[in-house]
């Protein structure tokens, strides 16, 4: 089986009605702790073109989740290395102090 499809399998048992896309995510990860957001997203559209019609109340929340992810889809950075809220906001504040000089 490809890494896709383990994936594919993971998320299909992981996705439960009510579920958030961090909580996901992070469920992927503690068992696969390798994966990129860029693959749990293609194994998620993997899932719902593969056997689609087996839980159609799964299929729709995995459809809505990648298309929420994909169409968040920055760099493909691992989320510890991404900058926070208030970091963001200070990094914006320092560049802008140095425009109005």
């Amino acid at each position: 089986m490809s890494d896709i499809q383990v994936l594919a399998a993971t998320l299909r048992k992981l996705a439960k009605p009510g579920i958030k896309r961090k909580d996901l995510i992070a469920a992927v990860r503690n068992e696969h702790p390798d994966a990129t957001n860029k693959e749990i997203v293609r194994a998620a559209f993997y899932a719902l073109t593969h056997d689609a019609d087996a839980d159609p109340e799964q299929t729709h929340h995995l459809h809505a989740f990648a298309l929420t992810e994909r169409a968040g889809d920055e760099e493909d950075v691992p989320l510890t290395e991404r900058l926070g809220k208030k970091e963001r906001r200070k990094e914006r504040e320092l560049g802008s102090q140095g425009h109005h000089r």
